[in-house]
């Protein structure tokens, strides 16, 4: 009996051992380009403490905000080579190293809502497309979640195609600042940290920054008093990207933890943000503020402008490869002629 017991303690004894061997950690360096304060920064922070909790703390993030170490445009690349290990801002940051990446962040005017660009994600081969760009750069591909259609923020009126003539105005890099440019405006990249001041100083007219709710969470509608609502000029997608060694050297379930968690956190981003919105157009109608509904007249201009535009932009194989997926499932649910 006693010969049992002690087989039996010395088997727990290995199984425990075992398991500790098994259990590995993961920890993470990421970077966001959202504040804290703002509905994306919280939302991020979920994601953080939903992958640590279900990977019963295996899963372990360092998360800095409001591109707190580099840059929002550089923090692609600090994943890239070891500053960083993940990267949580947008490809659209990325077109300088090939316009492709445009259309892995925001089709300007392609999709209507979020669900769609999903869809095309989940269920049109969009993952593996971005994927093999991503990994041309020692980047894997995550995931992505997307507030749904921005809104401008300007500090004079936005009614139509019109009022863009001499609009200077904060871009963000990429296509925005070719489409708007050819409808007249005078786009000025800069980071999401620099807005609020060069807006005060009247550097700048106004900015395409986020949606109501985040535009809100970035004090912009205390010196803007005119914004568009619904939005129909960008909608990006932003992701979350991992330096491939570092990806592909996490345990499988920590991977899939991190993509399952990603998708989760698309539907919670997507719904609550067209709930907030909703709320916060009537708030700032209390308050003042400017809300124009574009005409369906004026939306077409600035469509006909967006379609030249991808045309214009997608000067590389890669780039025509993902415009065509997009065009090609947009057209397959009926979404473009």
């Amino acid at each position: 009996m006693k010969l049992i017991k002690g087989l039996a303690l010395a088997a727990s004894a290995v199984a425990l051992s075992a398991a500790a061997v098994s259990a590995q950690t993961t920890n993470l360096r990421i970077q966001t380009h959202f504040s804290q304060e703002t509905l994306s920064g919280q939302l991020a922070e979920k994601y953080i403490n939903d992958i640590q909790e279900m990977s019963n703390g295996e899963i372990q993030v360092e998360m800095f905000y409001a591109s707190s170490v580099v840059k929002s445009a550089e923090t692609f690349d600090a994943a890239a080579t070891g500053i960083l290990d993940c990267d949580m801002t947008g490809g659209a940051y990325q077109t300088g190293k090939n316009p492709a990446f445009q259309f892995t962040g925001d089709l300007m005017g392609g999709y209507s809502n979020p669900y769609q660009q999903m869809a095309w994600l989940l269920h049109g081969n969009g993952r593996a497309a971005i994927d093999t760009l991503y990994k041309d750069h020692n980047m894997s591909f995550v995931g992505w979640w997307i507030p749904g259609p921005e809104s401008l923020s300007s500090t004079r009126p936005i009614r139509g195609v019109e009022d863009f003539k001499d609009w200077k105005f904060r871009s963000p890099p990429g296509l925005a600042t070719k489409v708007f440019a050819n409808l007249g405006a005078s786009p000025i990249v800069m980071d999401f940290n620099e807005i609020f001041t060069a807006l005060e100083t009247g550097i700048i007219d106004g900015a395409d920054a986020a949606n109501l709710t985040n535009n809100i969470g970035l004090g912009l509608y205390d010196i803007a008093e005119h914004t568009n609502y619904p939005g129909f000029h960008s909608m990006p997608a932003d992701h979350l990207a991992c330096r491939t060694d570092v990806w592909e050297g996490m345990p499988a379930h920590h991977r899939k933890i991190m993509e399952v968690a990603m998708d989760s956190l698309a539907l919670h981003n997507a719904t609550i943000n067209e709930v907030k919105n909703a709320q916060n157009a009537v708030a700032l109608r209390e308050k003042g503020v400017n809300l124009y509904e574009w005409s369906p007249e004026e939306l077409a201009k600035f469509r006909t402008a967006v379609k030249a535009g991808w045309e214009e932009f997608a000067t590389t194989p890669e780039a025509k490869a993902l415009l065509d997926s997009h065009v090609s499932f947009l057209t397959e649910i009926g979404a473009m002629q």
